[in-house]
C-alpha cells in the first residue's frame, strides 16, 4: 500500500515557499537483525545484505529467543499496576535456524501492518532499512550552498544513520520528529566515485523487553489483548527529501515560538529561530499577518550577533481605519461588536469560529535580500483555568469540553494514517458525533491532526506515550522526548493542555517513593517553563502531584458511576482500583499528601468505553471485558442499548455541574478494544445524531447552571 503524500507537506503548518522537497516513502528495504550482527559486519558501510542467518545460539534479548523465566519476569513486572493485569502473556517463537531476507517495505507503514506489504507478527528488536538518494539539487543550488536534509517524521525507537558509510546522525525518541544533513556525504561520495547517488542505511533498536522505554498503547507481548495494541517499529511517519539554504528558519521543533494568547493586547509576540547563521553576518527577521487575504501588519526586526533567534512583536488587532477598510472576507466573520468573535478589533480562535491570520515570516541577509520564506498561521486565542470557580474558560468564557479519547489506529496502517486526509476525516466524523474535541491518547500525533484541528475548530489536549517502568534511564528518555514533543506543537492553537503521564504508568510506587513523585513534579515544572500558557495534567486519572487540573478517570456504569459523581466531593475522594485521586502523606514528613486545589477545574478524563455484545449472545453470554474481539468495560445488549447507556452515562458525570468536562472512551474500536462509537473501520455504530444530541444537552445544561455574567 502506498501512502498517498505527494502533494502533501509533512508539516502544513510551517511551509518554506523557497525550498524543494519531495516525498521517499518508496524504494525502502528492510532487513531483520534478529542476532545484531549488522554493526560487526559492517552493514552500515558495505551496505545491508540480501539475508542473514539466525542460528539462535546467542542468549541475549536480541537473539529471538525466550526463556520462560524471562516471560515470567515480564509478568511480574506488571505486578504493580492493579489496573493493567496481563493475561495470558507469551513467550517470542523459538527462532532457531531461520533465515531472514531482506524485503521492500513500503513507507511509513510499520513492518507489523499489512499496508507494509510484510504484515509480520514475530518481535523483532533490531531492523536495518535502506534506500538509495540522490542528490535533488540544481546546478544553481549546489553552487550557492544549499544543503540537502531527510526529514522524519518520527522513527520508533533508536535510530543511527548513515550515508555510505558516512555517520550523519543519530536518535532517541519513537513519536517525535528530526532531520539529518546528507550534504557532505552527497560532496564525498560524487568526488570519490563521479556519482550523486548515495545509500541511505538506517539501523533502528526497538526493544519489545524494555519496559522503560516509552512505548504508550503498543503491547510488549505478541499478542495484543484488553487495552493493549500491536506494537509500532521503525519508521511510521513520512519522510522527505528537502533542498534548504544553508541558513534559514527554524520550525518549532528548532525554536520557534509563535505566542498568541495576549487576546487583551492583540500583539503576537513571537520568537523566530534563524539556523546555520553565520557568524560576521548581519541577518533581520520579517513578519507580515493577514485576515482572510487582507493585510494587517509587517514588523522586521534584526537578528542579535549573540543570538540564533530574533523576537518580534506585530500588533494584529484591527485599527479603527482598518476597520472601516476591510473588505468582505473580514466583516463577514462576524459584527464587530460579537464578542463572541471578536476582541476590540481582534478575531479570536475558538471551536465555533476557528479563525486563523495567516503569517508570512522572511529572513533577510544584510543586503536586504530573503534568502529564506515561510508561511504559517497563528490563532489567537487565551486558557484560564485559575479563576477558582472551577470552570475552564477560552476567551473569557466557561467552555464545557466534550471530548473523546482518540488512539490513533487505523485497521491496516496501525498507528500510521492510511492517507493525510484521513487525519481531518477523523476530525470529521467526531464532531458529527458531537465531540469538541479529543484527548490524543498514549501517541504524540502525525502533526497533519493539529493542522486540521487548528483550521476546524477542534480541542486537543496533547500527550505523551508512556513507560511501564521507572529508573534512571527512563527518566532520562522522558524528559528528552516529552520537550521534543511540547516543542514540536507549541505553536497550534487546538492545543489546550498537556498531560505527560497517564494512570501513573512508569510510576508504580507514587504512594510511597518520593524519587516517582519528584519527577512528576519535575514534569510538571519541565513543562511550565517551556509554555506557561496552558495547563498541565500532571498524571491523568489520578495520584496527583502537582497538576492545574483535578482529572479522574472512573469506568464504572451509570448506577455506581452517578453516586460516586453526585457531589464534588465525593467526586474527589474516589479510588480506583487502589489508586487515591491524590497522593497522599509518606511517613516522617519526607513528602506532603497533595490535594484538590480549591476551584479548579475538575474534569472526567476517561469514562464510558461501553463495547456491543456480539450479535447472539444472550444472558449470562453478554460479559464486560470479554476476550476475543469485544472487549469493553461494560457491555451494551445492542446499539439502542448502548444510546441509552451513553445518555446514562454522561449525565452521571455532569450532574451538579461540578465537572467542566469529560472524555468519552472512545473515538473508534481498535482490534480486540470494541468500545468506540465508530468501528475500528470508522462506520458508524451508533446514529451520530442521537449521540451528539446527548452530548449537546450536557454542553447546555452545564451553561445554564453557571451564574450569568456581564
Amino acid at each position: 500500500m502506498a501512502y498517498q503524500s505527494k502533494d502533501a507537506y509533512p508539516r502544513p503548518d510551517f511551509v518554506h515557499t523557497n525550498h524543494r522537497w519531495a516525498p521517499i516513502n518508496d524504494q525502502w528495504t528492510i532487513l531483520f537483525d534478529d542476532e545484531d550482527v549488522g554493526l560487526q559486519e559492517s552493514w552500515h558501510i558495505n551496505g545491508v545484505p540480501d539475508k542473514v542467518s539466525v542460528s539462535g545460539s546467542s542468549s541475549g534479548p536480541s537473539s529471538g529467543s525466550s526463556s520462560s523465566a524471562d516471560t515470567e519476569a515480564e509478568a511480574q513486572r506488571l505486578a504493580a499496576f492493579p489496573e493493567l493485569v496481563a493475561k495470558g502473556f507469551q513467550a517470542r517463537k523459538d527462532r532457531q535456524g531461520c533465515e531472514n531476507s531482506k524485503k521492500p517495505i513500503a513507507v511509513p507503514f510499520v513492518f507489523q501492518a499489512p499496508a507494509s506489504g510484510l504484515h509480520e507478527k514475530d518481535a523483532h528488536e533490531v531492523l536495518w532499512y535502506e534506500r538509495p538518494v540522490s542528490d535533488p539539487r540544481a546546478k544553481a543550488e549546489t553552487e550557492a550552498g544549499d544543503r540537502v536534509l531527510v526529514r522524519f517524521g518520527a522513527v520508533d525507537y533508536a535510530v543511527t544513520l548513515w550515508a555510505s558509510g558516512h555517520l550523519v546522525g543519530t536518535h532517541r525518541g519513537g513519536h517525535v520528529p528530526f532531520d539529518v544533513d546528507i550534504t557532505d556525504a552527497l560532496t564525498s561520495v560524487k568526488k570519490s566515485t563521479g556519482k550523486s547517488e548515495l545509500r541511505l542505511v538506517l539501523r533502528v533498536q526497538d526493544s519489545p523487553y524494555d519496559l522503560g522505554q516509552p512505548r504508550g498503547k503498543q503491547y510488549w507481548a505478541p499478542q495484543p489483548e484488553s487495552i493493549f495494541y500491536t506494537p509500532s517499529s521503525g519508521i511510521w511517519q513520512p519522510v522527505a527529501l528537502e533542498v534548504v539554504p544553508a541558513t534559514r528558519l527554524g520550525n518549532s521543533s528548532a525554536g520557534t515560538v509563535l505566542k498568541s494568547n495576549d487576546i487583551f493586547s492583540g500583539v503576537l509576540d513571537a520568537e523566530v529561530a534563524v539556523l546555520g547563521r553565520r557568524a560576521g553576518h548581519a541577518y533581520s527577521v520579517e513578519i507580515e499577518g493577514s485576515l482572510n487575504g487582507f493585510p494587517i501588519g509587517k514588523k522586521r526586526d534584526n537578528l542579535p550577533k549573540d543570538k540564533d533567534y530574533a523576537s518580534v512583536k506585530l500588533l494584529l488587532a484591527l485599527s479603527e481605519d482598518q476597520k472601516k477598510s476591510a473588505p468582505q472576507s473580514v466583516t463577514s466573520i462576524a459584527p464587530y461588536e460579537d464578542t463572541d468573535f471578536w476582541h476590540k478589533g481582534l478575531a479570536l480562535w475558538s471551536p465555533d469560529h476557528p479563525t486563523l491570520y495567516d503569517l508570512i515570516i522572511r529572513l533577510y541577509d544584510s543586503e536586504g535580500k530573503v534568502i529564506d520564506e515561510v508561511k504559517t498561521y497563528t490563532g489567537f486565542r487565551h486558557l484560564d483555568w485559575s479563576r477558582g470557580d472551577g470552570t475552564f474558560r477560552l476567551n473569557g468564557r466557561p467552555l464545557f469540553q466534550a471530548l473523546c479519547l482518540d488512539q490513533g489506529y487505523w485497521p491496516e496502517t496501525g498507528m500510521t494514517p492510511p492517507s493525510p486526509e484521513s487525519l481531518k476525516e477523523d476530525i470529521i466524523l467526531a464532531k458529527n458525533m458531537g465531540f469538541n474535541g479529543c484527548r490524543k491518547h498514549q501517541k504524540v500525533e502525525d502533526p497533519v491532526f493539529l493542522y486540521w484541528a487548528d483550521k476546524l475548530g477542534y480541542l486537543v489536549w496533547g500527550e505523551m506515550a508512556n513507560a511501564y517502568e521507572f529508573s534512571a534511564e527512563y527518566k532520562d528518555r522522558m524528559n528528552q522526548e516529552w520537550t521534543e514533543a511540547v516543542k514540536r506543537d507549541i505553536n497550534h492553537p487546538s492545543v489546550i493542555a498537556w498531560t505527560p503521564v497517564n494512570e501513573s504508568w512508569g510510576y508504580p510506587s507514587l504512594k510511597d517513593n518520593v524519587e516517582q513523585r519528584d519527577h512528576v513534579r519535575s514534569l510538571y515544572y519541565l513543562t511550565k517553563s517551556l509554555d506557561p500558557t496552558r495547563p498541565v495534567n500532571d498524571n491523568c486519572g489520578w495520584e496527583h502531584v502537582l497538576t492545574d487540573l483535578s482529572t479522574f478517570h472512573d469506568y464504572s456504569d451509570a448506577p455506581v458511576l452517578s453516586k460516586s459523581c453526585a457531589t464534588l466531593e465525593k467526586t474527589l475522594e474516589r479510588d480506583w482500583a487502589g489508586r487515591p485521586m491524590f497522593v497522599g502523606p509518606i511517613g516522617d514528613g519526607r513528602d506532603p499528601a497533595t490535594t484538590h486545589r480549591p476551584g479548579a477545574p475538575v474534569i472526567c478524563t476517561e469514562f464510558a468505553g461501553v463495547n456491543i455484545a456480539p450479535s447472539g449472545a444472550t444472558g449470562d453470554e453478554i460479559q464486560p471485558q470479554g476476550g476475543g474481539g469485544d472487549w469493553g468495560y461494560t457491555t451494551a445488549s445492542n446499539a439502542g442499548d448502548l444510546v441509552k447507556r451513553i445518555e446514562a452515562l454522561v449525565q452521571a458525570v455532569t450532574q451538579g455541574a461540578h465537572c467542566s468536562g469529560f472524555v468519552y472512551t472512545q473515538l473508534s474500536d481498535i482490534e480486540q478494544e470494541v468500545n468506540g462509537v465508530y468501528s475500528f473501520d470508522r462506520k458508524e455504530k451508533i446514529p451520530a445524531k442521537e449521540v451528539k444530541r446527548i452530548f449537546d444537552d450536557a454542553q447546555k445544561r452545564y451553561r445554564d447552571s453557571l451564574p450569568k455574567e456581564d
